[in-house]
């Protein structure tokens, strides 16, 4: 996390600890989507933010104990910080965007949405109402797998991959449809490679929905829901790494498949690579705040690469 987005974190913790005096921590922790740890941190933070000379009549007062916390001076920060004019266009416009997605689930709650924020954001949305979101996606294509996925069947792929440039064919047990970077792509869980593989809609050449149920792993549904899974190509290699909380900037940067807080501070991370030489020299570049776990490919030339320093060194 940038210091600019954790700054805004931490001074939206005041109005939103004052409007629920006395909440669980682990229940904040859960609405503002971050760990009890992170909350925790966050208040201690806050607890000393203040006027230099930092008497006890400036700093931001909060009582927290093992189970919940109140904010019992706010120092007048009592409303939450206002979107800035190119903030409020960004929002506007990616509501937009959101509002003509083919498939939404709920368009009237987006719809309803967007009309608050663009009253809200004045300027701003007249703004917006001038730039194009005109999509690529093939609507008849969304609604024909969306379709499939809800029939709940296997299907029969012919699939191209524009990286290796062939054709492979396929079973797949469908999970969703989704529109993410431009593009459609239907999450599946691919037999033959026994896990989760994201199928660009564009680039399938034939299908054919097979009359036996969809067989999908109960972990398959949820890994398929984890930020940016939509934007890895399926044909790319997945790598794990362990990261330090100081290397978790990695997430943001790179769109990840997984990533999940470890007791020890750590970060487990899935993601793709474009190959395993560029997946190398990120983990090379981290240095100490990153390790390698799979594939053991990964492992073998990292550890090649530090024999051939240490021989260097030795020379």
């Amino acid at each position: 996390m940038t210091s600019a987005s954790h700054l805004s974190r931490v001074l939206n913790l005041v109005p939103y600890l004052l409007a629920r005096p006395g909440i669980r921590i682990d229940a904040a922790a859960e609405d503002l989507g971050i760990t009890v740890a992170e909350l925790r941190d966050d208040l201690t933070l806050l607890w000393m933010c203040g006027l230099p000379g930092y008497g006890p009549g400036d700093l931001i007062d909060i009582a927290f104990d093992d189970d919940t916390v109140t904010v019992t001076y706010d120092a007048g920060m009592t409303r939450p910080v206002r979107l800035s004019p190119d903030e409020a266009l960004a929002l506007v416009v990616a509501l937009r965007m959101l509002a003509d997605t083919p498939g939404l689930s709920d368009p009237d709650a987006v719809a309803r949405t967007l009309e608050k924020v663009a009253a809200a954001a004045g300027d701003a949305a007249a703004s917006a109402a001038r730039i194009s979101v005109s999509s690529t996606v093939d609507d008849a294509q969304v609604d024909v797998f969306s379709g499939i996925v809800a029939q709940g069947h296997a299907v029969r792929l012919t699939y191209y991959s524009a990286g290796r440039d062939t054709s492979s064919e396929r079973v797949v047990d469908p999970i969703r449809v989704v529109i993410a970077d431009d593009h459609a792509y239907l999450h599946a869980w691919c037999r033959r490679a026994e896990d989760v593989r994201r199928f660009r809609l564009d680039r399938i050449d034939a299908y054919k929905v097979l009359d036996e149920p969809a067989d999908i792993p109960p972990h398959a549904r949820d890994h398929t829901g984890s930020p940016g899974a939509a934007f890895a190509d399926a044909d790319l290699p997945r790598i794990v790494l362990r990261v330090d909380k100081s290397a978790r900037w990695i997430t943001e940067q790179y769109p990840c498949e997984f990533s999940e807080p470890q007791p020890d501070g750590s970060w487990l991370v899935t993601m793709r690579a474009r190959d395993l030489e560029w997946a190398k020299r990120l983990v090379l570049g981290l240095g100490t705040e990153a390790e390698a776990l799979e594939p053991p490919r990964l492992r073998e030339m990292l550890a090649a690469d530090t024999l051939a320093t240490l021989a260097r060194y030795d020379a």
